[in-house]
């Protein structure tokens, strides 16, 4: 009777991983088939536990079919993550010992989703004190996370607070010389997200994206969540500066939202090669995923990338040390990748469809000045 039930429950489980992972295959943008995109390193473990189950307790065609499925799952999974494993090439090289890149080219940044319900404030502030980044984002802030910043927003010139009490508010704090900062709603108007230009120390100028779309939900899809990365994408390729975007993307790195968003923006990630840097859910670490997302374009070099432990939220902090010094950069990055002929095409199909009527105007028929003056708040 055992041996029965446990046969059943094997194969229910290959059924399932089988399911998922097809689904995993196709464009649909359900919710029930985009949330499948993120955990494949659970999916890739357990698929490979119960290959190897399979493959000692089976016999006969029962092994072959079900061990068969198991493995494909496996190395499926395992070829969609495999970028984010020390296995693969890294496509950014932390700056070399005895580089001698000038302290004022390069400067810290942080981003962490709060949790708007968590009221654990003095955590947040105590993480803030202690690393004192030069470039804070911190999203799902409401009016009782403003008010609890002020002890530390008071280090910082330029400030930009979005209170909202959707999940969607956020604050941005610098102190980069600032010459434009914007807070823009670009596919849904109760979720806004971050545009600056600065300047490093040493007065090279950079554009920065600060982004928060919606994720999947029950019933809805994801057409606005990767309509926002996919503007995102698009404004970095059309900046003329150098590029430096960070936040919670809702999606994660290996999706093929965010690796349209990598190609189109001539982003480079700096995890490729490296490791996970999973950020969610904080409680459950054998689980979590790269939620938190960081890209810059190759003019960019990086000193340090770290998670940071938990301050109550279901997010991890991310911190990186960056510099703005394109010879090292060239040095020490590989090649962003090519832009394939239908990648722009297909991002602005996705902002098409993803886009509600009233911002329709903002995003495909303004000219970037035309479109930065009417979100800008004062």
């Amino acid at each position: 009777m055992f041996r029965k039930i446990a046969f059943g429950l094997l194969v229910i489980a290959t059924v399932f991983l089988a399911l998922v992972t097809i689904a995993s295959f196709t464009n649909f943008n359900d919710w029930w088939i985009r949330l499948w995109d993120y955990p494949r390193l659970a999916i890739f473990t357990i698929a490979g536990l119960l290959f190897l189950v399979s493959g000692f307790t089976l016999r006969g065609k029962r092994r072959w079919v079900i061990a068969g499925t198991l493995l494909a799952v496996t190395l499926w999974q395992g070829y969609r993550i495999h970028r984010y494993t020390v296995i693969a090439k890294p496509e950014v090289q932390f700056i070399e010992a005895g580089a001698q890149v000038p302290a004022d080219q390069c400067f810290s940044v942080l981003s962490l989703n709060v949790l708007q319900h968590n009221r654990q404030y003095g955590r947040t502030l105590d993480l803030i004190r202690r690393y004192d980044p030069d470039m804070v984002l911190l999203l799902e802030t409401d009016q009782g996370w403003v008010e609890a910043l002020k002890p530390v927003s008071t280090r910082y010139p330029h400030v930009r607070n979005v209170p909202i009490d959707n999940t969607y508010g956020l604050v941005f704090m610098t102190r980069l010389p600032t010459d434009e900062l914007t807070v823009h709603r670009l596919i849904e108007n109760d979720i806004p997200s971050i545009f600056a230009r600065l300047r490093t120390p040493a007065g090279r100028r950079f554009g920065y994206i600060g982004l928060h779309p919606r994720p999947p939900q029950v019933g809805t899809d994801t057409q606005e969540r990767d309509a926002e990365i996919a503007v995102g994408a698009r404004i970095a390729a059309k900046a003329g500066l150098p590029v430096l975007a960070m936040g919670d993307f809702n999606d994660v790195a290996w999706s093929d939202t965010s690796e349209l968003f990598k190609r189109v923006g001539t982003y480079l990630d700096p995890r490729i090669g490296r490791g996970f840097y999973a950020t969610f859910p904080a409680s459950l670490p054998a689980f979590r995923w790269p939620l938190d997302q960081i890209y810059f374009t190759e003019e960019f070099s990086i000193d340090r990338l770290e998670v940071l432990g938990k301050v109550g939220s279901d997010h991890l902090p991310i911190i990186a040390q960056m510099c703005l010094a394109p010879a090292v950069g060239e040095r020490v990055n590989e090649e962003p990748e090519a832009i394939e002929g239908e990648d722009l095409k297909e991002a602005n199909e996705i902002i098409e469809k993803g886009i509600r009527t009233e911002a329709r105007e903002e995003v495909t028929g303004s000219t970037d000045g035309e479109r930065e003056k009417r979100n800008r708040e004062e």
